[in-house]
């Protein structure tokens, strides 16, 4: 079922319905427990990364090698023939006779969609520019419905850049499938598109925009936070202005429930204080953890036979 529907890969937050991201939680659960090693073996996962990536690169390839699958590939467009004027395209067409999967992490918004037009092989989107990254939106939905024990009924803070914010799009189209109450919590200058706000009111998703977010610390079952990108600022005079404008502190959780979580993609530059990493409801790093059983149940439901 899953790769009658994406056998030509994951582009989009807007390819999944319900089912299927029920479907891909559940398969994440049970890669905990997997000891299929040789569930991938002959496959080849090509990596190709032209902005830089810790998690999103290694967690793929790291799910591929513990499910004996090979990886080739690169990180940065320097060491490839698109330093030589080569198209994405002609690299995308070459790629896919060495391999089984395609994994792309671009700087150009649609850059995983123009290649899966150009890819007789599957495409996974591992961040377009400032569009989206569906993978990330994914394991953070498994990290929410493992660490709260749902996804309905939750009320979810999600700040910090919510314009360029490739993961926050994401997240948003998926977060639509579900009963939760939203609080999109920006300045101005990087309130969530219209896009987004518009998809949810479609799909008859409450939310709210805010500026300020203590006032919402004992409502909130989840805050998840992301870093203001400076790569994506055209006037650095403009990203000094808002760079700092979140941080959350060891006090701010005094006043957060028994079960709040607290979430990141990461990197984390300066939006979360070290002292907050200690505590029992900051899970970023555990949130990572989760990143390899989503990307392991991806590739299998991809690409075993």
């Amino acid at each position: 079922m899953f790769k009658e529907k994406f056998g030509e890969g994951i582009i989009s937050a807007k390819q999944f319905n319900r089912e299927d991201i029920e479907y891909l939680l559940k398969k994440s659960r049970e890669m905990v427990n997997s000891t299929n090693s040789n569930l991938l073996k002959g496959k080849i996962l090509a990596t190709l990364f032209f902005e830089p990536s810790t998690r999103t690169r290694l967690s793929f390839e790291s799910a591929m090698y513990r499910l004996g699958g090979n990886v080739i590939g690169f990180q940065s467009g320097d060491v490839s023939s698109i330093k030589k004027g080569e198209s994405l395209a002609d690299t995308i067409r070459t790629v896919e006779n060495y391999s089984d999967c395609i994994v792309i992490r671009h700087s150009m918004e649609g850059a995983a969609k123009m290649a899966s037009r150009f890819s007789k092989v599957p495409i996974i989107n591992a961040g377009s520019g400032s569009g989206e990254h569906p993978t990330q939106a994914l394991l953070d939905l498994l990290t929410i419905r493992e660490e709260c024990g749902k996804l309905d009924g939750l009320n979810i803070g999600i700040m910090g850049d919510l314009k360029y914010g490739r993961t926050v799009h994401s997240l948003a189209v998926l977060f639509s499938n579900f009963d939760v109450n939203l609080y999109f919590i920006s300045p101005k200058e990087l309130a969530v598109r219209n896009q987004e706000k518009e998809f949810l009111i479609q799909r008859q998703i409450k939310f709210k925009e805010v500026i300020q977010y203590r006032s919402l610390l004992d409502l909130l079952d989840v805050l998840y936070m992301t870093r203001i990108q400076r790569e994506r600022f055209v006037d650095i005079e403009e990203y000094e202005k808002v760079k700092n404008v979140y941080i959350f502190k060891q006090e701010d959780l005094i006043n957060t429930k028994d079960t709040f979580i607290l979430m990141h993609p990461l990197p984390r530059i300066t939006e979360i204080s070290p002292d907050v990493d200690s505590s029992k409801k900051a899970i970023y790093f555990k949130q990572t953890s989760y990143g390899l059983m989503m990307r392991k149940a991806i590739l299998a439901e991809l690409l075993a036979e």
